[in-house]
């Protein structure tokens, strides 16, 4: 059997910029052994697409791997039908119909709220005043937790991807992982008895929020809050850095928000054209029952 080449990285240099190990791996050896991450990592995006779907050789079921050991068992970490269960269970309140009749003008009306905060201040951050804010703000909304403040969802959602990310295995940055886990953990709980004590109407939004979808549905407490968990996760730093790095990028490419302003394109394409040149999900770790080791 033909074994993948040892690859040396150095952590702490991925870590500031990943960029020029990355180009090195694609160019020299594209499926590596990388012995810092105890892994297979495959870097070209043609052979991720293939080899990512074969959920028989690389399984999203990662027993011992950080996310499932820090956070629970979220939907992510699950293939086939134990997947899409908890897909469809959740949805409803992530569906184009809640997007319509609620987020919509829900988001937008937290937007406003933001900038007339700001406004009296005369100038701003847009990363953390604004988009930071305005991803917690609608997070608190669309999770039910209106028991957490933006900034604390801010901060938990790092604390999390801290944790799932430490492959060196810090003491510090798994400590304050679980910290989050535990605060979260203890919110939606919260939540879930106010619910159940006080059904919202499913037309709500409180009633078309995660945590009262899946409870509707009948998903386990370990399932809800592993899945509320990896909404927070994704669902504050993934919107913050989109809503403020496009804006940068439209900032320094004057002729593009022209083109915006006076309609030729629509804000839908400059989002599309964001995510696709800057795109928030940079790994995909999966595990091998046919190997000992890691793919990702």
């Amino acid at each position: 059997m033909q074994t993948a080449p040892r690859f040396d990285i150095d952590m702490d240099a991925l870590w500031h910029d990943p960029y020029p190990q990355l180009a090195r791996l694609r160019a020299e050896a594209p499926v590596a052994f990388v012995p810092q991450l105890d892994g297979i990592v495959f870097t070209r995006r043609d052979d991720i697409d293939i080899w990512e779907k074969r959920i028989d050789i690389f399984s999203s079921e990662q027993p011992g791997g950080l996310m499932t050991r820090l956070m629970g068992q979220n939907m992510m970490r699950h293939d086939g039908d134990a997947h899409q269960s908890q897909r469809r269970a959740m949805q409803p309140a992530v569906s184009p119909r809640a997007v319509q009749r609620h987020w919509r003008n829900a988001f937008r009306e937290a937007a406003v709220r933001v900038l007339d905060e700001l406004a009296p201040k005369g100038r701003a951050d847009l990363c953390t005043d604004y988009a930071m804010t305005l991803s917690g703000e609608a997070l608190r909304l669309i999770t039910g937790l209106d028991n957490v403040t933006a900034h604390e969802m801010d901060a938990h959602s790092q604390a999390m991807i801290d944790g799932i990310s430490n492959y060196a295995g810090d003491a510090d940055i798994e400590a304050r992982c679980l910290g989050a886990v535990a605060a979260l953990d203890a919110a939606i709980g919260a939540r879930l008895d106010d619910f159940a004590a006080s059904p919202p109407d499913p037309d709500s939004i409180d009633g078309v929020s995660v945590i009262a979808v899946l409870q509707r549905a009948g998903a386990t407490h370990d399932q809800i809050l592993a899945n509320v968990k990896l909404v927070i996760s994704g669902g504050q730093n993934e919107p913050r850095d989109a809503i403020a790095g496009a804006a940068w990028a439209l900032l320094t490419h004057p002729d593009q928000l022209a083109s915006l302003m006076d309609g030729t394109v629509g804000w839908d394409r400059a989002f599309d054209e964001y995510v696709r040149w800057m795109a928030p999900i940079g790994m995909s770790p999966r595990a091998s029952p046919a190997a000992p080791r890691s793919a990702m």
